[in-house]
């Protein structure tokens, strides 16, 4: 919230606008007190201009509506102020995406820089958007995610020597910035929790295996199973990221053949509402006769059923992480690339 002060220099800068005045750097400069200079560097987030400095600058700029010539900005610093995100866009990530690109959004705001969106289509080259945006210079960075352990988006950043930062990791994490939920870690507690719930042969609907997130999730419900001596079944011919629709059909049928399943382990909230489905058309109660469990990152799983068991992932950590290390990326790529990995809580499901 703008303090008193803020409010008050924002009114004096609406009255000393003139009459049909498009704002540019010299208006703030007026409007502010301050050099041209010292206002196209607050703007743009120099490091030599004091917090309090920037703050009033962005504060009068956002009152009288002043947006930069991108021509100009980039005729000046060579660089555009965007940075891409793009994203795969299949079925699944109906509450992913938003709390991804909100979280993403909201780290942008003290920065020059602005986002835009790039979805990549089922069945489309994953180069050819990156592929444009590097060899056009039209952003300074990329955000990607669904990494694969030898991604050739990755692989073709890396030798452009473009900046990125990936949502999961690769095969190179020595290589680049990365943030990465702990899946590995997860499908070992959620496996642990359905053998403590007396599960014993259990359904795991994961994504698309050449994914890395999906073969951690194999690697940890393995090893877990191996363990605990579980009995594993794995989907197939779908993924957690095929629609509800395909999902609920393929796991009503996967019930109906092998009954003797007692838990299904999704990693999506869809692969959970369709098992849920499918339970109930098989005359299956979810919690007393079959247990379900999901992945969600906005809590709505138990709304829908209450019995669905849910691990909850924090996207908006993950798109404040992305967003820093891509512009530690772009500002000083001399620096130690940013990486984190989100550990999941040793009570995940004790709620």
């Amino acid at each position: 919230m703008p303090t008193e002060k803020q409010t008050e220099i924002s009114r004096q800068a609406k009255r000393l606008l003139k009459p049909g005045e498009k704002p540019t750097l010299k208006t703030l400069s007026r409007l502010s007190g301050m050099a041209v200079a010292t206002v196209s560097r607050a703007l743009s987030d120099a490091p030599d201009i004091s917090d309090a400095t920037k703050k009033k600058i962005r504060q009068i700029a956002n009152d009288v509506g002043y947006v930069p010539n991108r021509a100009g900005v980039r005729l000046r610093t060579g660089r555009t102020n965007v940075i891409a995100l793009v994203l795969a866009a299949e079925a699944d990530i109906l509450n992913h995406t938003a709390k991804l690109i909100t979280s993403i959004s909201e780290e942008l705001q003290s920065t020059p820089f602005h986002l835009i969106v790039k979805p990549q289509l089922p069945g489309e080259d994953p180069l050819r958007a990156i592929r444009y945006f590097v060899e056009t210079g039209s952003a300074d960075g990329i955000i990607i995610n669904q990494t694969t352990a030898e991604d050739t988006r990755v692989a073709y950043m890396l030798k452009k020597g473009f900046p990125f930062v990936t949502h999961g990791r690769t095969n190179w994490p020595d290589q680049h910035p990365f943030f990465d939920y702990d899946n590995e870690q997860l499908a070992r507690q959620a496996l642990q929790h359905l053998y403590d719930l007396g599960r014993r042969r259990i359904l795991l609907v994961l994504p698309p295996q050449n994914q890395c997130y999906s073969q951690h999730l194999r690697t940890g419900a393995m090893d877990t199973a191996h363990k605990l001596g579980l009995e594993l079944r794995f989907n197939e011919g779908v993924t957690a990221n095929s629609s509800i629709t395909v999902l609920r059909e393929y796991l009503t049928g996967k019930l109906r053949d092998d009954p003797v399943i007692d838990a299904i382990c999704g990693s999506s909230p869809a692969s959970a509402m369709a098992g849920a489905a499918a339970a109930e058309a098989n005359g299956l109660k979810v919690g007393k006769d079959i247990d379900i469990l999901g992945k969600e990152t906005i809590p709505f799983l138990k709304e829908f059923r209450p019995g669905i068991i849910t691990a909850h992932e924090d996207v908006s950590r993950a798109g404040h992480f992305l967003t820093k290390a891509v512009i530690q990326a772009i500002r000083n790529p001399e620096k130690w690339p940013m990486q984190g990995i989100d550990i999941p809580s040793s009570d995940l499901f004790k709620y």
